[in-house]
Order: C-alpha cells, then structure tokens, then sequence
C-alpha cells in the first residue's frame, strides 16, 4: 500500500459520496443514512478552510477537512457545552476512511495532515465525535483526545450516545 495525501478537488466528491455511504454501516458515520440533504454538503461544510483526501496508488481511500469553529454547525453548542470560546479554534472536520481500510494508518495520516494545518494557521484543534467509547472515539483518545463537554444535537438519533467535544490533552483554552 502507497497512501498519498492531496488536496481534495471537485471532481473528488462523487467519489468521496460513494465511500462515505459505504462506509455508513459499519461505522454509523453520518449517523442518518442517507442524509437529508445532498452528501455533498456533508463533506464540503460553511467555514471550511482546507480538505484533503488520501489516496492508495491514485484511488480515493480517505477524507478529511479543516474547518473554522466560529464559521462552522457546532460553535453554539461547543460554547455551550464546554463554556469555552470558539474564536481562534479550528474543527477537525468529516474524517472518514473507505470500508476495509480501517486500522491501516489512513485515518492518523489524515488526522496529522490536518492538526499540522490548524497549527499552521496559529488555531487550537477540537473536534467531535459521537460517543466517546465508538470505535473513533477510542481512537481518539488514542492519539491523546479528551472529552471537555458533551452535547445533545437534535440530529443525534436517540439511541445514539451523546456528541463529545474533544481537545488534545495537552490543550488549555481561557474561559
């Protein structure tokens, strides 16, 4: 396996449509299926500042985006949620790795890629995920993530566990 990372282009996006929805079962991300809106506008979301997608010998494998926090869905409820400010914090955003390429270092070259991003903007990284004890959610921690707040969006579906807001351990935001 030879995994590249590029900047994600327009004409990535059906692509990156196909192996998101194929992706949905197994990792209940997004956590409807299919969304009720284009898919497209999951993956390209308001505020975002850079994305990228991996590639293994030029075949789209993964994806992942950086987006601004005050610009993004979940400024409002990371305020609310952890009582700290979103100015001057950057979201990892809509990391996602094709079925069957779990577990083979896709998902960390991605999630470096954009925390070597956010740093390079002077930004503090966050992000969420669904359920701290999920499969993402342990490999965040993993790569030393905690939860600082948890909210409840009217998205999540009720049998779903609650939205951790994550920041690196080492992280200190002012109230």
């Amino acid at each position: 396996m030879t995994v590249t990372i590029r900047e994600r282009q327009p004409d990535d996006l059906p692509v990156l449509v196909t192996l998101l929805g194929e992706q949905q079962p197994a990792t209940s991300y997004p956590q409807r299926w299919p969304l009720p809106y284009p898919a497209e506008e999951f993956i390209v979301r308001p505020g975002e500042l850079a994305a990228w997608v991996a590639l293994d010998d030029g075949e789209v494998v993964g994806h992942v985006s950086v987006t601004a926090l005050t610009d993004g869905r979940m400024a409002a409820d990371w305020v609310e949620a952890t009582g700290l400010p979103s100015d001057g914090v950057a979201e990892v955003s809509v990391l996602f790795v094709a079925g069957g390429r779990h577990g083979a270092g896709i998902g960390g070259m991605l999630l470096d890629t954009a925390m070597a991003e956010i740093r390079g903007r002077g930004l503090t990284p966050m992000l969420d995920v669904v359920g701290e004890d999920t499969s993402a959610g342990l490999f965040y921690r993993r790569r030393g993530w905690r939860t600082v707040g948890r909210a409840r969006p009217p998205w999540l579906p009720d049998h779903r566990p609650d939205l951790a807001f994550m920041l690196l351990e080492d992280e200190r935001l002012e109230p």
